[in-house]
């Protein structure tokens, strides 16, 4: 139910946010910022808090006793769901148009496997958490030590925000993959230090997650948005997210295993060996992103609607079925 109706219903609102970067009144400085901020960035603001709310719950009151947490959820998505029934600004040139998705697809297609290549890459596991827990079952301690890794989440994904336009986001997710990628070889060649000291790990892995944010996390929302014309933009800005769904899938699936083959979560190589593996993918992830994914300028979809027009028209599709479009005309 959480993947049909928020999983599937904020990418288009993702979208819709990046939009209104370029309207009038936002600095050409400043649009990648707001498209950060108010995607990314507040993803992450919403895993600090959503641990944090539980976590001083259960300190207050008893963990056997937790009908208040979940009736302060209830409270929460009955909220939620009403800020998504507000009516979003869309652009309906494209509406009741058939899109020529084969035109689209042979223009994007060297973008769109980039971009969907890249996020599928972008793997993050859980099982390193259980090892910074020690396996406990106190709601208190997974809180504490959730909250203490989703600090770094947040830090990453505010400090990126700040940098984002100054350097672009194609370079600076390749310079956070490229950091990520040297933490995490770091990280696995001091499997003792790591290994034997939970604070180490802990810190460790917020570090790693944190540089996740700053590059990748931050920029691959903004370059699948913002490098697709707006006929196709939701569809392609989906296709990617759901490439990332796919390889998070894998990841869970498939770290335990690396976890065991390595000796298990109670032994320094079984502890580094995800690190090990996330940094190689995420050093592939930069070469993925350098080789096949285009870079941004200011106001760059409306060059890219103004490109595709241009591309459908010398490919003799019919442009008077569009509307008018504030990008075009």
């Amino acid at each position: 139910m959480i993947g049909i109706g928020v999983g599937l219903g904020n990418m288009p609102v993702t979208v819709s946010v990046s939009e209104q970067t370029e309207k009038e009144g936002i600095p050409e400085n400043a649009q990648n910022w707001w498209s950060v901020l108010f995607t990314n960035t507040m993803i992450d603001m919403g895993f600090v808090i959503s641990v944090l709310v539980p976590l001083l719950l259960c300190c207050v009151i008893d963990e056997n006793h937790l009908n208040m947490v979940w009736g302060l959820s209830f409270i929460m998505c009955c909220y939620l769901s009403f800020l998504w029934c507000q009516t979003l600004e869309w652009d309906l040139s494209w509406e009741d148009v058939r899109i020529p998705l084969r035109l689209a697809l042979k223009k994007y297609r060297k973008n769109l496997l980039g971009l969907s290549l890249a996020w599928c890459l972008v793997i993050y596991s859980s099982v390193i958490m259980n090892t910074v827990t020690g396996g406990s079952s106190s709601l208190i301690i997974v809180f504490g030590w959730t909250l203490f890794i989703n600090l770094f989440i947040l830090s990453g994904s505010v400090l990126g925000a700040f940098l984002v336009d100054g350097h672009g986001p194609k370079n600076l997710m390749i310079v956070g993959l490229l950091l990520q990628a040297i933490v995490g070889f770091g990280i696995g060649a001091m499997r003792d230090t790591v290994g034997n000291h939970i604070a180490a790990c802990a810190i460790a892995y917020g570090v790693f997650l944190g540089l996740g944010e700053f590059g990748p996390g931050n920029c691959i929302r903004v370059l699948a948005v913002k490098t697709a014309p707006l006929a196709v933009r939701d569809r392609f800005y989906t296709l990617a997210a759901v490439s990332g769904k796919v390889g998070a899938f894998i990841g869970v699936w498939v770290f335990p295993q690396i976890v065991d083959a390595f000796g298990g979560a109670n032994t320094a190589e079984g502890i580094t060996a995800p690190f090990w593996i996330g940094g190689g993918l995420a050093a592939v992830c930069a070469l993925v992103t350098f080789y096949l994914v285009k870079p941004i300028t200011h106001n760059s979809m409306k060059a890219e609607d103004k490109a595709f027009h241009q591309y459908l028209e010398e490919n003799g599709f019919d442009m008077s079925l569009i509307g008018a479009h504030p990008n075009v005309v």
